[in-house]
């Protein structure tokens, strides 16, 4: 048996003789100090999975359990498992973490906060109501670091439609868009529920979540028989230096 079975076999027995048996973890480069027990408290989870078999576990050189994750979102998932306190801060971190490990209880209890609640489960399902929200998303960054070639700044056009009846009215602007070779992005239509205002603020943040450096402005069409459209038309301008 080589050094590496010897050293999980020994793992193994010493994490089935009791589950008040102390453990050394080593998540990411943060090293913790719990209990079997503790680790196991919720059978379902990943964290119980590692734990309670040894092709799960493996160790660091000095023989600590090492898990290839954020150590500083672990602290709270691991107090949440000794006291049962729900996080309070960095909630989106923490949450995904819960996510990563299966921590069913405390998922359902992150998604209760009104700031996961919001984030997570409200815009969510807003946005899959948006056709294709993701893919139009990835192609209006596509073209916007296509046009800042030698350029400081691109722009942007992103056609927002609510309804079939915008969809409808908005063809004739985009073909002469399209006509002029000016890049545009279409979203929509959803049809119902949060406005047009409520899907640029989705589009803004999630660019900007991305790092980009960017000012959401009105675009202004050529033609007064497309005013009653002006509210659909908008461009994204990214400052790139």
């Amino acid at each position: 048996m080589n050094s590496w079975l010897r050293e999980m076999h020994r793992a193994s027995t010493e994490l089935d003789s009791k589950v008040t048996t102390v453990v050394q973890l080593n998540v990411g480069g943060q090293f913790y100090t719990t209990t079997v027990g503790t680790l196991r408290k919720f059978s379902g989870s990943k964290l119980a999975e590692m734990f309670s078999s040894p092709v799960e576990a493996c160790t660091d050189g000095e023989g600590r359990f090492f898990i290839d994750r954020s150590g500083t979102y672990f602290g709270p998932i691991l107090d949440y498992l000794r006291t049962g306190q729900v996080p309070s801060q960095n909630l989106t971190e923490v949450y995904r973490e819960a996510q990563y490990y299966e921590i069913q209880p405390l998922v359902k209890l992150l998604e209760d906060t009104p700031q996961i609640f919001g984030e997570q489960v409200a815009r969510k399902q807003f946005l899959l109501r948006v056709p294709n929200y993701s893919e139009n998303l990835e192609v209006l960054l596509r073209l916007a670091r296509a046009e800042a070639v030698g350029m400081r700044w691109s722009e942007v056009v992103v056609c927002v439609m609510h309804t079939d009846e915008q969809a409808a009215q908005c063809a004739e602007p985009l073909y002469n868009l399209e006509a002029k070779k000016v890049p545009f992005v279409k979203f929509g239509p959803w049809n119902v529920g949060p406005s047009i205002e409520d899907l640029l603020h989705c589009v803004n943040k999630d660019i900007k979540a991305k790092g980009y450096q960017v000012q959401l402005q009105k675009y202004f069409l050529e033609k007064a028989c497309w005013a009653k459209l002006q509210g659909c038309f908008h461009k994204f301008t990214f400052n790139w230096w």
